[in-house]
């Protein structure tokens, strides 16, 4: 039987089961008193933009909150994908494997065309195939009008900012719009050292999904348009409309994001996260016989746990889940706390 004792140091099985950080509590108490504007037009969501200028360093966007990853990526992508087209993205990728074809149901049928690659990053010579083999003219062919990078990975890892901006260029060339799904954004800014600019629209990425939900907020999901890409505003508002994502009483979702922006709050709880899945992935590999099937760029651990380690975890109560290929995911939180560290090294020693 398991132990419960540890199971509230031993929680991993995502950071959405993370509870909210007590600064986004305190900020939506703070806006909680009078009447505001609906649907945006709030002078919280105003500030937000003002925050938003500052930590992208651009004021050439446009953005949107929504409450959900799923919601924020289907409504992205069906902007720039039409139904007869398609999105090109590894077949690892959140929108691909989680999402119950969400966007090909926003898009109204587009297709998702599906790219190998290590560590759920899109292959270059995939890419460069996928991309030469597009044929808008040829009837039976379905076209790519999207590229959709994730950064982190499904499999934890972060596309460097350079080959994000590698891959927007190779895409650009061949006529498509870029889209960055950033749900693990903050964690990937921390591990690959880049700035929220260098990581998007310096990238020449046109949409990205930013999620603040995995990284400590109660639920906020940031769509930026960039550049020309904000040609698309108002359809993206349209369509948020009809499909029920657009919050009445947004102040709500824009005192969230003000309250993880304050003072590089966001930054500071992905780096967290990030150091106390290393620390984490150090112990389990101590024993010699326990191996990463990813490097750990961020607070995903992807493992093959030894036989003593998956019996220490589960006797301790643990949560944690299988993954592909016989292999374990743990994911670790802003809330990990430092005792989690402490206890494994007891248990796994």
């Amino acid at each position: 039987m398991a132990n419960t004792r540890y199971a509230g140091l031993m929680n991993f099985s995502s950071d959405t089961s993370a509870p909210a950080h007590p600064a986004v509590l305190e900020a939506l108490a703070g806006v909680n008193n009078g009447m505001q504007p609906s649907y945006g037009a709030d002078e919280v969501t105003a500030r937000l933009r003002n925050e938003l200028t500052r930590v992208l360093e651009t004021d050439d966007f446009d953005f949107w909150l929504c409450a959900s990853g799923t919601a924020a990526n289907a409504l992205a992508l069906s902007c720039f994908c039409p139904p007869m087209g398609a999105v090109l993205c590894h077949d690892e990728a959140h929108i691909a494997r989680d999402e119950r074809s969400a966007p090909e149901f926003f898009t109204g049928g587009g297709k998702l065309q599906l790219l190998p690659g290590e560590g759920a990053q899109i292959d270059e010579t995939a890419l460069r195939e996928a991309l030469a083999g597009i044929k808008p003219d040829f009837v039976h062919e379905t076209p790519a009008h999207v590229l959709s990078l994730t950064n982190l990975t499904e499999s934890g890892t972060a596309y460097p900012a350079g080959r994000v901006k590698h891959f927007s260029a190779l895409a650009k060339d061949a006529g498509l719009m870029v889209h960055l799904d950033g749900a693990r954004f903050a964690n990937a800014l921390v591990s690959t050292g880049a700035s929220p600019a260098e990581m998007s629209w310096k990238a020449r990425v046109d949409v990205l999904t930013l999620g603040l939900t995995k990284t400590g907020a109660m639920g906020c999901e940031i769509i930026i348009l960039f550049g020309s890409a904000r040609q698309k505003f108002n359809e993206l508002k349209a369509r948020a409309k009809r499909s029920g994502h657009m919050p009445p009483k947004m102040r709500y979702l824009a005192a969230q994001a003000i309250a993880m922006f304050a003072d590089d709050r966001w930054l500071a709880l992905a780096t967290n996260a990030n150091q106390r899945a290393r620390e984490i992935s150090n112990l389990l590999c101590r024993d010699g016989q326990t191996e990463l099937v990813h490097p750990v760029e961020g607070n995903e651990i992807f493992v093959r746990l030894s036989e003593s380690n998956l019996r220490a975890l589960t006797d301790a109560g643990a949560t944690f889940y299988p993954w592909i290929g016989g292999s374990h995911r743990l994911v670790t939180s802003w809330s990990t706390p430092a005792g989690t560290v402490e206890r494994l090294s007891d248990l796994l020693a």
